[in-house]
C-alpha cells in the first residue's frame, strides 16, 4: 500500500517537474490518474524549492531580486510545464473560434502573439504581487509554498468536474491526467490548504472565495467554447488561481 502511494508520488513529481526520480518510475496513463492526489503535494515541494533559492539569494541581493530568483527557478524545475499551458490557452481561445480551431491551436507547439502577451502580463502580475507582499522573508516563504500549493488544488477541481476533451491520439503531451477520483480530489485539496495554516493571520483563508469564482469563471469559459477541459486548460488555471491567490493576499492583508 505504502509503495504503491510513493509510486504514484513519484509519479506526479516525475511528470510535472524536471526532478530526477528512479527508473522503474513511469507515467502509464493508469498510474498518471491515480497520481492526480498528489499534484498539490508536487506544489508543495516546487514552492519550497522557490522559497529556499527566496531565503538563500536574499542574503545576497535586494528582495525583488530575490523574487524574481524564486520564480526563475520554479519554471526551471517544472520545466515551465504550466506556464506552457497558460501560452498555449491565450493562443488557442485568443485566435479561434470555433472547438475544433481552438484545439488545434492549442496543439501548435509554436507561440502566438496572445500567448506572448499572456505570459508577460501572468509573470509581471505575479512578481509584482510577490514584491509587494515582502513585509518580512518569512510571509513571503509561505506565501510562495501556498501559493504553489493552493493554485494545484484548484486546478485539480476542474480535471474532477469537467470532461477531458482531446483525443489521446492528439494531445501533445502523452499520456494526460483525464480523470480523477472524489478520493484523490479530496487529497489534492488537503494537500493545497496545508500551507495556509502557517499564517499568523487565519484571515487568510478568505482568499478561497475569489479562488472559488476563479475556477468557477474558467470553468464556465472552458466548457462553453471547447465542452470541457485539456491539460492546458487545468495548467492556465494553475497559473491564474496562483495570481489571484497573491492579489487576494494583498486585499486581504490591507483590510485586516
Amino acid at each position: 500500500m505504502i509503495k504503491r502511494q510513493i509510486h504514484y508520488l513519484l509519479t506526479a513529481v516525475l511528470f510535472f517537474t524536471r526532478i530526477p526520480c528512479p527508473k522503474w518510475v513511469d507515467h502509464s496513463a493508469d498510474i498518471l490518474n491515480k497520481s492526480s492526489r498528489y499534484f498539490s503535494l508536487v506544489g508543495i515541494v516546487v514552492g519550497a524549492i522557490a522559497a529556499l533559492i527566496f531565503y538563500g539569494t536574499s542574503f545576497i541581493f535586494p528582495e525583488n531580486i530575490a523574487i524574481l530568483l524564486s520564480m526563475i527557478s520554479s519554471i526551471w524545475v517544472t520545466g515551465a510545464f504550466h506556464e506552457d499551458g497558460f501560452a498555449d490557452v491565450c493562443d488557442g481561445f485568443g485566435g479561434g473560434w470555433t472547438k475544433e480551431r481552438i484545439l488545434t491551436i492549442m496543439k501548435d507547439s509554436r507561440l502566438g502573439t496572445f500567448g506572448v502577451i499572456g505570459l508577460i502580463s501572468i509573470l509581471g502580475l505575479k512578481y509584482l504581487s510577490l514584491n509587494e507582499l515582502n513585509s518580512n522573508s518569512v510571509n513571503i516563504i509561505i506565501t510562495i509554498i501556498s501559493g504553489h500549493s493552493i493554485s494545484r488544488a484548484i486546478a485539480t477541481v476542474l480535471l474532477f468536474t469537467h470532461e477531458y476533451v482531446r483525443d489521446n491520439e492528439s494531445s501533445k503531451v502523452k499520456p494526460t491526467t483525464k480523470q480523477m477520483s472524489a478520493k484523490s480530489l479530496t487529497i489534492s485539496i488537503i494537500f493545497g490548504i496545508i500551507p495556509l495554516f502557517f499564517f499568523k493571520n487565519y484571515y487568510v483563508f478568505l482568499v478561497l472565495i475569489p479562488l472559488l469564482f476563479t475556477y468557477l469563471y474558467l470553468a464556465r469559459f472552458f466548457k462553453k467554447w471547447i465542452g470541457g477541459q485539456t491539460g492546458d486548460c487545468a495548467g492556465a488555471l494553475q497559473q491564474v488561481a496562483e495570481v489571484v491567490f497573491y492579489l487576494s493576499l494583498l486585499i486581504v492583508w490591507k483590510l485586516f
